[in-house]
C-alpha cells in the first residue's frame, strides 16, 4: 500500500512469529516477548501504519485494511502460516487475518473485538453526540470545536490525529463476534482479571464461542497484564508454543 513502516526482525530460523502491538502503543511493549523467543523462532515485532515509527495510512484505515495490509507486508517477508501474538486492537487485526489466512497459532492478550450488547443509553449517548457533532460544524461554533471534541471524545480520540481519528471510529465499530466460530485455530487467550478495557467476561464468551480456545487469566491484573507480568507471560508462551520448536 505504499505505507513506510518501522518493524524489527530477531532470529533467522523456525516458524515466523509475528507480535501485534494495541492501540496507541508500537514496538517497545512487544520488545521482551522478541528477545525472549528470538532464539527459537524468527520473530518480527512491528509498528502498526499510524503508530511508532510508521507512517499514517493515506485513508482511514479499517480492522479489515490492516489485516490485508498485515497480509502484503508478510507475503513481502516471505513469512506463511505464522503464529499471531496480539494485544487488544493487534487482536482485532489477527482475528481478521486468521478469517482469510492460513495461521499456525494465535495467542490474544486483552482481546479487543467483541462488541457490547447496545441498549437505549448507548443510542442516546450516540444520537447525542453525533447532533453536537453536526452543531459544531458551524462555521461561527469554530472556536469552540476543539474544546468541544475534547470534552466529549475518549482519550485515544483526543490524541490522535485526523486521520486516525477517522480510524479509530471505525476500529471500535468493527464487530468480530458473528465470525468467530469460523476460526478454526488453536488460540490461547490470555485475559486480567480486572480489565476494564476488555473485561474478562469477553473472554469467557470469545473461548466458548473458538472451536479450539483456551482462557488463563491473570488474577489481579488489568488490560496490560501481559505487560506487568511480563516473565510469566513469557513462560505460559512458551509452553503454548513448545511443540513448534521442540
Amino acid at each position: 500500500m505504499g505505507i513506510k513502516v518501522h518493524y524489527e526482525q530477531k532470529g533467522s530460523q523456525g516458524a515466523p512469529l509475528v507480535l501485534l502491538h494495541g492501540w496507541g502503543q508500537n514496538t517497545e511493549m512487544m520488545a521482551f516477548i522478541a528477545d525472549y523467543f528470538a532464539d527459537r523462532f524468527r520473530v518480527l515485532n512491528l509498528d502498526f501504519p499510524g503508530f511508532g515509527q510508521s507512517q499514517e495510512p493515506p485513508r482511514a484505515f479499517s480492522v479489515e485494511d490492516y489485516a490485508d495490509w498485515l497480509y502484503a507486508l508478510l507475503q513481502e517477508l516471505k513469512m506463511e502460516e505464522p503464529i499471531l501474538v496480539a494485544h487488544s486492537f493487534g487482536c482485532r487485526v489477527a482475528l481478521h487475518y486468521a478469517r482469510k489466512h492460513p495461521v499456525r497459532r494465535m495467542a490474544l492478550t486483552g482481546a479487543a473485538g467483541v462488541r457490547d450488547k447496545r441498549g437505549l443509553k448507548y443510542y442516546l449517548k450516540t444520537y447525542s453526540y453525533k447532533l453536537g457533532k453536526k452543531i459544531m460544524a458551524w462555521p461561527f461554533l469554530k472556536n469552540y470545536r476543539e474544546k468541544w471534541q475534547n470534552r466529549h471524545g475518549s482519550a485515544d480520540y483526543r490524541n490522535a490525529s485526523g486521520v486516525m481519528r477517522q480510524t479509530l471510529v471505525k476500529v471500535v465499530n468493527d464487530d468480530v463476534s458473528p465470525f468467530l466460530k469460523d476460526i478454526n485455530v488453536e488460540t490461547l487467550l490470555i485475559f486480567g482479571s480486572n480489565d476494564t478495557a476488555t473485561p474478562i467476561a469477553k473472554g469467557k464468551y470469545m473461548a466458548s464461542i473458538m472451536p479450539d480456545a483456551t482462557l488463563i487469566v491473570f488474577e489481579n491484573d488489568d488490560h496490560y497484564a501481559y505487560f506487568h507480568q511480563a516473565e510469566r507471560f513469557n513462560r505460559v508462551l512458551d509452553a503454548f508454543l513448545r511443540r513448534d520448536y521442540a
